[in-house]
């Protein structure tokens, strides 16, 4: 069975049975980000977050061996996305991606930001003009080690 057959029946079942993908973070009692990711083939989850998802989505028990197995990272092709979502995601990158590195690096040196060590969080913000969309990166910074 291939990864990409699990999300295809994750998605299948979340969408039969009515599911949210918080409704399924609740279950498998990690953060929704971190869930849905998982479910959509870019985390490993335990045997145990694996086995309760799958329960409450209705899927087969051997389906739970593929959720646990290490992903192959990046779900997106190298092309520039064309959903209008992850475009703007992309775009954000394109316009701001040097500017957040130069402050990055004056703030706190020639580094990364982990994508490892690393959390992300999405909130609605109410505002009279329409609601925003507020995501919030937080890696560990990681300095390049001088030689």
């Amino acid at each position: 069975m291939y990864r990409e057959e699990v999300t295809e029946a994750v998605l299948e079942a979340k969408r039969a049975k009515g599911l949210t993908w918080a409704a399924l973070a609740k279950v498998v009692g990690r953060h929704p980000v971190w869930t849905t990711s998982a479910l959509l083939g870019q985390q490993s989850m335990s045997e145990d977050e694996a086995t309760a998802a799958v329960a409450l989505l209705g899927l087969d028990p051997a389906y739970v061996a593929p959720l646990t197995e290490s992903p192959l990272k990046g779900s997106l092709d190298s092309d520039v996305p064309t959903d209008p979502l992850i475009y703007r995601l992309h775009e954000i990158t394109q316009v701001y991606g040097s500017t957040i590195k130069a402050l990055i690096h004056e703030e706190f040196g020639d580094g990364i930001m982990s994508a490892i060590d690393f959390e992300l969080d999405i909130e609605r913000v109410s505002d009279p003009k329409g609601d925003r969309v507020k995501i919030t990166y937080n890696g560990k910074f990681l300095p390049y080690r001088k030689w």
